[in-house]
């Protein structure tokens, strides 16, 4: 990985949804812009927000595709991951977390 190029690994239960009332959507079904969780397999050096096994979330359309031994993988720059997950809350700040 070079520069700050950012290694993904998109959620494959990320192509179907459900609505509220339990209507299954397909992934085929286009719904305006709609952001995709996907798990960090590899950064670059010069990354500073994440590391490799953290969940981001980013733009689908803001990506590049890369087939390696025989998976496919999204490439991005570290500029278009919107959100890190995080698995708890510290106990100073909003409390407000993805």
């Amino acid at each position: 990985m070079l520069h700050d190029r950012v290694l993904v690994d998109v959620d494959a239960a990320a192509g179907e949804r459900r609505s509220s009332s339990g209507i299954l959507i397909p992934a085929t079904v286009q719904m305006g812009r709609r952001l995709t969780w996907a798990k960090v397999v590899a950064i670059g050096p010069n990354v500073r927000a994440v590391e490799a096994d953290d969940r981001v979330l980013f733009d689908p359309e803001e990506r590049a595709e890369v087939e390696l031994q025989a998976k496919t993988y999204v490439l991005l720059r570290e500029r278009d991951i919107h959100a890190v997950a995080s698995d708890n809350v510290a106990d100073t700040g909003t409390g407000l977390y993805l």
